[in-house]
């Protein structure tokens, strides 16, 4: 496209002089990325290089003019924002769109397979293995049914599920940028894990640098809660929900927080880790371990809380009891999280079965007369809208927001 202008200089009514100027404007369309060659992710990103890459991870495609409005920055800012990371293999060009008078605007949009990224969840009575793309997309999920008993055995299995993951997906372990890796338990000072009775092999040690010597990539390790909770934020009620608290049923029982869109950790990495029940009080709360022995007690035979969340049945002898007991601390909790965080939602999550989530939330009441019989608003209770394993989600996830993303 081009366009010419006319500059004159006049003086009083004599034309001394004009000049023409042709203007050219030059549109370049950048080549679609070659699988064989590596994108630029080793430079630091700036914070508005993240804005920008966060913005069509939420919108999906959209124009630069959408892009500039959502930044509040100068179209010519956000074009040179655009083509550094047209440069770098992490956007491209997609079909033009015409909006209003004038030339149409290309769409812009996230290289989904420039990087991915792999998440595993060590439960209890299972492990599992999954891997995204650059848009946080779900690319595959595999659950290990076997107890992670054995620390060495279960890395061996991790290993060898892992290359076959990715030779499947045809993702080359060089496009891999990390690995985020969720573990039921708590911190101690030195980051080491104090994990679950049968994670045993696992506990009192940092498995960081284990973890990353075995696998040869960096490694985020995270408690699984809080994983969850990051899984739910990027793909599940965070599209809706910027706070809310993340309940994770599993062998035990914690919880995972995301204020203004972002997880909130702690300064030992345990935020969510429910202390609030006496030592008498510990067997009524809803840790799902204390489901399967009553349910042993009422002759069902569930091997696992893996097989629990595969197989539960609402009508099984000893889940009414279960329920009743657990209750009481259950509403505990949801009131004291209402009242500390005013949260938008709270999520039902982990390895809890559906069924069993409904009931429980159904089950749920809210505290306090208030004055004037007008009460404050209250959280929503749902179900996690995840499509799939949260905590190893939410892993997968951890290593893209960490460099990619705000």
């Amino acid at each position: 496209m081009f366009m010419i202008e006319v500059f004159g200089l006049w003086r009083g009514d004599t034309l001394l002089y004009t000049r023409t100027v042709l203007i050219l404007f030059l549109t370049v369309e950048p080549m679609p990325l070659d699988r064989d060659t590596q994108p630029d992710t080793h430079t630091s990103l700036s914070l508005n290089e993240r804005k920008l890459l966060d913005i069509l991870r939420r919108r999906g495609s959209i124009t630069r003019a959408t892009v500039s409005a959502e930044m509040d920055l100068a179209q010519q800012s956000v074009h040179r924002l655009i083509e550094e990371l047209i440069g770098r293999g992490l956007l491209r060009s997609g079909e033009r769109v015409r909006n209003g008078r004038g030339q149409p605007s290309p769409r812009i949009e996230l290289v989904n397979e420039a990087v991915y990224s792999i998440g595993v969840s060590i439960n209890t009575g299972s492990a599992v293995v999954c891997v995204s793309d650059l848009s946080c997309n779900l690319l595959e999920q595999v659950v290990l049914r076997t107890p992670p008993l054995s620390r060495n055995s279960t890395l061996d299995a991790l290993q060898k599920t892992i290359e076959r993951v990715l030779q499947r997906n045809g993702i080359k372990p060089e496009r891999v940028v990390g690995m985020g890796f969720a573990i039921a338990g708590f911190f101690l000072e030195n980051r080491q894990v104090n994990a679950p009775e049968p994670l045993r092999d696992w506990s009192l040690m940092d498995l960081q640098p284990v973890l990353e010597e075995r696998f040869n990539m960096p490694v985020w390790l995270e408690n699984n809660a809080t994983t969850a909770a990051i899984g739910e934020s990027l793909v599940g009620a965070g599209a809706w929900a910027s706070n809310f608290i993340y309940l994770s049923f599993n062998y035990g029982f914690g919880a995972g927080v995301v204020i203004d869109g972002k997880p909130y950790f702690g300064s030992h990495g345990n935020a969510g880790e429910i202390t609030l029940y006496t030592d008498e009080e510990a067997a009524n709360r809803p840790a799902l371990r204390y489901l399967v022995e009553e349910l042993h007690k009422n002759g069902i035979e569930v091997d696992s809380v893996e097989d629990l969340r595969a197989r539960f049945d609402p009508d099984w002898p000893g889940v009414d009891t279960w329920i009743k007991r657990t209750q009481p601390t259950l509403d505990r909790l949801v009131n004291a999280l209402a009242g500390m965080f005013d949260p938008q939602a709270v999520v039902f999550g982990g390895q809890l079965p559906p069924a069993l989530g409904r009931r429980l939330i159904a089950s749920t009441t809210f505290w306090g007369t208030h004055r004037y019989q007008a009460p404050p608003p209250r959280p929503k209770l749902l179900l996690s809208e995840t499509n799939g394993d949260a905590a190893a989600i939410g892993a997968a996830l951890v290593p893209l927001k960490d460099c990619f993303f705000v």
